[in-house]
């Protein structure tokens, strides 16, 4: 197995996590593995669209200041982040699950099926993955969830930003196509007006008929 050396800075954010054995345990993992690939998901309690996932391995070399839970950071911070991510990772893929994956399989195995796909579709194959939350998919990958990784974990956080970010710019997109919904805005989530909206016209194309709000409002 091939040895990285990791900056004193990213051994700093990783000893912050927790979920692990230990801290030392998190560590070791940077240490002896290379190419550690960070994975998140977005859009799980949206009514709409499709549930999206990223995965980024970091250069060990360009230290990117200012990552965290893409939740707790603003649009624009986002944005900004998003473009140096991918500027300066050694690699960044999405994966995704469709609302009739999500309506079929329920919304943590699609989240799950996202992930898979998105550590799949990296070109490098990752000597360790580490995942945001407690679930994992069901690979071969060595791999470790990490409770709230996306707040303490450099990787995760970037997947995080990533996704979100690529999921956000989607479904505005199709805002043109329903406008009705304010999905611009909600980006599918279930805002008053949004479910208001649902309310009046009934589901679209891309809500979720498995969710009980979209469900409810089936004109029948």
């Amino acid at each position: 197995m091939g040895l990285k050396k990791q900056p004193t800075l990213w051994l700093l954010l990783l000893l912050l996590a927790d979920g692990m054995t230990s801290s030392i345990e998190l560590a070791d993992i940077y240490r002896n593995y290379k190419f550690i690939a960070g994975t998140d998901e977005v859009g799980r309690g949206a009514l709409a669209g499709d549930v999206i996932a990223a995965a980024v391995i970091l250069d060990d070399e360009e230290l990117i200041l200012g990552l965290s839970d893409s939740k707790k950071l603003s649009p624009n911070k986002r944005d900004f982040l998003y473009d140096i991510i991918l500027e300066k990772a050694l690699n960044v893929s999405i994966g995704r699950a469709s609302v009739s994956e999500i309506d079929k399989l329920n919304i943590l195995q699609a989240s799950l099926l996202a992930m898979e796909r998105a550590v799949n579709s990296l070109n490098i194959v990752p000597g360790y993955v580490l995942a945001d939350g407690i679930h994992l998919p069901d690979w071969n990958h060595k791999s470790h969830a990490i409770i709230k990784g996306d707040q303490k974990v450099a990787c995760i956080s970037a997947a995080s930003i990533v996704a979100k970010v690529f999921r956000d710019r989607e479904i505005a997109k199709i805002n043109s196509l329903y406008p009705q919904f304010d999905f611009c805005a909600n980006k599918g989530y279930p805002t008053q007006k949004h479910l208001k909206a649902l309310a009046h016209y009934g589901p679209c194309p891309i809500h979720r008929i498995s969710f009980s709000p979209v469900s409810k409002s089936l004109k029948i």
